[in-house]
Parts: C-alpha cells; sequence; structure tokens
C-alpha cells in the first residue's frame, strides 16, 4: 500500500511539472501585441528606443515593435490616425500638438538636455562675437532657433541682435549654408558638427553645457489607445528603460543598435557614444519635469504660441502616473540598483504635478 502511494505521488509530481512546463512553453510561444513606435530623427535622442528594439527588450515585455521613421508632423499624424502607438517626441512640438489636440497624452520624459552645438567659423572667437552675423535656422520659432535664442541671452545678446535666415530646409540644409558661407552659424545636433570640425568650423557653445536651458523628448500616446490596451505605456517604458540600462553598461551594443537606424562611421558613433554618456543624458527615471515644461512655455519666439501654451492646462495631456507607480513598485532601483534612489528622489521633487 506504501509502495502505492508513494508511485502515486511521483506519479502526480512528474504530471505537474509536465503541466508546468506545458505551460511555459505556451505561454513564450503566445504571442505578443503588435506595436508601431515612430521615431522622429535619426539622432541620439532616440538611442534607448533603438537598443529597446535591438537588445530584445520590446520582446521581453511582450511587444513586436515595428520600428518606424517619420519627421514632424509625421510623428503626431501617426500617432492621431493610430498608424503607429507611440513615439519619442521633441516636448516642445508634443506640447503644442497637445494643447491643439486634447486627444493626446505625454507619459514619460528620457532626455532632459539636448546637444546641439552652436557651430561657426575660425575667425569668430566667442557667442558674443555673433552680434550682427547672418545665423542660419530651419524657420523661425522651431527648437533650434529657440535653443539659439537661449545660448545668446546667456551670453547677454537678443534676438535683435542676429541676422536670422530661415532656410527651410533640416540639418543637412543648415550644413551647406554654412559651408558655402551664406550664413556665420547656425545650431547642429552631433555626428553633423563632428564632419564640420575636420573642415575648420568650430563649436562655440553647446547646449549641454547650460544645465538650466531644457530640451526634453517625451513619450507621446493617444488617449483612446491607452484605454484599450492600459498596460501598453508601462510596458514601453520599462523596455525603454532596460535600453537606458544597456546604454550605460555596454557601449558596443549601444553604437551597435545605433549604427542599424543611422548608419556613420564607427568612430562618429563611438564619438556621440562617449559624448552622451560623459553627459549621462538619458533619464534613468523618466519622470516628465516641471521646470521643462516651464522652460518651453515660457522660451517661445511667437509670442502668440507662447500665450497658448501658458494658458493651457497641461495636467490635461501630461500624466506621470505610470513613472510614479514604478517608483513604487522600485522598479528602477532593481533595474539600476540602489545607486538610483538619489536621483528618482530628486527627480520625483521636480515632476510635472
Amino acid at each position: 500500500m506504501r509502495t502505492f502511494t508513494l508511485t502515486s505521488l511521483l506519479a502526480a509530481a512528474v504530471a505537474a511539472a509536465a503541466l508546468t512546463v506545458v505551460a511555459i512553453n505556451v505561454q513564450a510561444q503566445a504571442p505578443s501585441q503588435k506595436v508601431t513606435i515612430n521615431y522622429p530623427a535619426k539622432a541620439p535622442a532616440n538611442w534607448p528606443l533603438f537598443l529597446a528594439k535591438e537588445g530584445g527588450y520590446y520582446q521581453k515585455y511582450g511587444v513586436n515593435a515595428t520600428m518606424v521613421f517619420g519627421v514632424h508632423p509625421a510623428g503626431i499624424a501617426m500617432i492621431v490616425s493610430e498608424e503607429a502607438q507611440a513615439t519619442n517626441y521633441p516636448m516642445e512640438q508634443a506640447m503644442l500638438a497637445a494643447s491643439k489636440d486634447g486627444s493626446l497624452v505625454i507619459m514619460g520624459s528620457p532626455m532632459n538636455r539636448g546637444l546641439f552645438a552652436m557651430m561657426t567659423g575660425k575667425d569668430v572667437k566667442s557667442v558674443k562675437d555673433l552680434k550682427g552675423k547672418r545665423f542660419g535656422v530651419s524657420q523661425i520659432g522651431d527648437p533650434p532657433y529657440n535653443f539659439a535664442l537661449a545660448i545668446f541671452a546667456k551670453n547677454g545678446l537678443t534676438s535683435r541682435d542676429i541676422q536670422w535666415v530661415p532656410l527651410g530646409t533640416d540639418g543637412n540644409g543648415r550644413v551647406a549654408a554654412l559651408v558655402s558661407g551664406r550664413v556665420d552659424a547656425t545650431m547642429l545636433p552631433p555626428p553633423a558638427y563632428f564632419k564640420l570640425e575636420s573642415q575648420g568650423f568650430k563649436e562655440i557653445a553647446n547646449l549641454a553645457d547650460y544645465q538650466d536651458l531644457y530640451a526634453p523628448m517625451a513619450y507621446v500616446f493617444k488617449k483612446s489607445v491607452i484605454a484599450a490596451n492600459p498596460k501598453l505605456p508601462e510596458l514601453l517604458i520599462k523596455a525603454q528603460a532596460e535600453g537606458i540600462k544597456r546604454y550605460y553598461d555596454d557601449k558596443a551594443m549601444a553604437v551597435k543598435a545605433y549604427a542599424v537606424y543611422d548608419p556613420q562611421t564607427p568612430a562618429d558613433v563611438e564619438r556621440l557614444y562617449d559624448h552622451d554618456r560623459k553627459a549621462e543624458s538619458y533619464e534613468r527615471v523618466p519622470y516628465v519635469l516641471a521646470p521643462a515644461v516651464q522652460w518651453i512655455q515660457e522660451h517661445q519666439a511667437d509670442a502668440q504660441i507662447g500665450a497658448q501654451l501658458k494658458a493651457y492646462d497641461f495636467h490635461k495631456v501630461i500624466d506621470n502616473s505610470v513613472v510614479e507607480r514604478l517608483v513604487r513598485e522600485h522598479f528602477f532601483e532593481n533595474l539600476f540598483g540602489p545607486s538610483v534612489k538619489a536621483e528618482q528622489d530628486q527627480k520625483a521633487k521636480l515632476a510635472f504635478k
């Protein structure tokens, strides 16, 4: 009788183990949800997304992500039309779009400082020397224009001290205008300005040098998409946080992942990495920060747009609740280690509420 009992128990245990293995296999084979993610620039600002994809972190959180490139305003249009379910967007443009279309929501910010360099010829010694000079921008009021204006203000210059030249083109057009002599200076992101240095041009200021000048990125969704899939922001924020950790831990993987989306020479990508890594550009705890929102509201070249942003209640479209919950659940501490707690506490005090 005892032998029969032990045998029965052993058989039951084996059967239970087999069922567990089957359940695990079924779970592993279960199809992940398909999500389209827009990235609006082949630039370091989207490095966390590139690593989340190439490092397998979207898959880890059950997301089959398709990455789609589309410059502004295509990214916002994709979110509104639900052609894409998420994007990582310049927050200035995201706030402007959200203030006009309440269907959008901003739910995280992985980067608050940009690496735009003010590039000029070798004869210019300082920012102040650009007084009366021609400065190339894509258009008056765009982010590079606002970045330049903020740097000029730090150096005692106003918009009236500069001859603004709207070029109507992207960064490549600004590079061409500077090289041809059509303008005396312009704002450029890396690696565009790396290539200019070998031609005798130089950096006289960088946005990253000013702690109080914000150039944030924002995770943007559509409210109806989240209503239909409430876990989606959490899954993407977790995956992209893991991408940020991989960035800080693994230079070789970070360089490899970036080159998939923005083919550059390995030397240029490594220089990009070293510059960003030293500046610790990416937020381990991606709160949307109140000072960043305020900075954007107060630094608009167009008075009408500035008034619109100041009048709008951004509590309607900025939501830090997912990041706050992940903080309470110790997700970021478990991911980055106990050392992140001080940074986490500091950012929580600055969070938009």
